[in-house]
């Protein structure tokens, strides 16, 4: 493309969306209908100019221009508590129900990784001595050793915060390193599942499992669903990367990558809730029974919620993804 001839033929248009932006409160109906088909033409001129003959001067005047003119076309719109009601009713729920076919799978295959790595280092005392000193494995699996007195080794409210905030961090680097080709989740989600694994093989060794579970359980199942999901999603943008589909590789990226942004803001609050328990509930003096099924509560509200509400969600039109008011705008690349 002769990128002088091009902004020969097209710099009148340009000029007059530009002339009718800065009158945009005083003009008439055709004029209005003017300027919205002139925002679509210079859409079209910007998406061919940075695919044919990218020019950042230019690019980034039309560029400037498409982003006013948008803004005057669709009006400028400031978030509500609709949008969060939407949001935690429909957008979330439906984005995880969608990744449900990733997110499960990961969650049954972690789950047999951290078993067999808890079964491998419970029955092999040289790999339990490898990982530390006798004396130090006795202090940790000890009745009131480290194990059970991490849970209330500080005030509730700031354990529950610092638990909160590690694992939120973790969902969100799975959520957004899954573009690298997977990779980068797997090995997080490894990390977690041995340390998972670690404790139950040393606990098991030491014949106190049971009291491992029971510690583990009220917090654990609902904050692993959290990674679980995050991780999976993550894989999930990761295969997008490799295959997109019917769709171009940005536009499928686009998509899913703004579903997994929702997702991470939505996991947060999933984590806030465990980081909740694990402060408060875990260390408490209630019955292992009792904090074993407030864990299993939780686990099965959040799953309720995942599959009636998500599911009603997915199967009216939603996908996770902003609304397409908020999208930004897709032209043809064609003249």
């Amino acid at each position: 493309m002769d990128l002088d001839v091009f902004v020969y033929a097209h710099r009148a248009e340009w000029d007059r969306l530009e002339a009718l932006l800065q009158r945009r409160r005083r003009l008439t109906g055709a004029e209005a209908d003017e300027l919205v088909i002139l925002y679509q033409r210079t859409a079209t001129h910007l998406s061919l100019i940075q695919s044919s003959a990218p020019d950042p001067q230019l690019t980034g005047r039309l560029s400037r221009l498409v982003a006013r003119a948008r803004s005057a076309v669709t009006g400028t719109r400031r978030a509500s508590w609709r949008d969060v009601t939407r949001f935690l009713t429909h957008g979330f729920p439906a984005a995880v129900y969608r990744s449900r076919h990733w997110w499960v799978p990961t969650a049954l295959l972690s789950t047999a990784v951290a078993v067999l790595l808890g079964w491998w280092i419970g029955t092999h005392p040289e790999v339990q001595s490898s990982i530390a000193a006798p004396e130090e494995l006795r202090e940790l699996t000890r009745p009131g050793g480290q194990y059970e007195t991490y849970y209330s080794s500080h005030p509730a409210a700031s354990f529950a915060a610092q638990v909160w905030t590690n694992n939120a961090q973790a969902a969100a680097m799975c959520l957004v390193l899954g573009a690298f080709l997977c990779l980068p989740v797997v090995w997080i989600l490894f990390q977690n599942m041995l340390n998972v694994g670690v404790g139950i093989g040393l606990m098991s060794s030491a014949g106190r499992l049971d009291t491992f579970l029971g510690l583990i359980l009220p917090h654990g199942l609902l904050e692993l669903t959290a990674v679980f999901v995050a991780a999976g999603t993550g894989l999930r943008l990761g295969w997008t990367v490799i295959d997109p589909g019917p769709r171009t590789r940005r536009t499928a990226l686009a998509e899913e990558g703004r579903a997994a942004l929702g997702m991470a803001m939505g996991l947060a609050l999933v984590l806030f809730v465990s980081g909740a328990i694990e402060g408060f509930v875990t260390p408490s003096g209630l019955p292992t029974w009792a904090r074993i099924t407030i864990g299993v509560a939780a686990e099965a509200a959040f799953l309720a919620y995942v599959y009636v509400l998500g599911g009603r969600a997915v199967r009216a039109g939603g996908t996770g993804d902003v609304e397409e008011a908020e999208r930004s705008a897709s032209v043809p690349t064609a003249a």
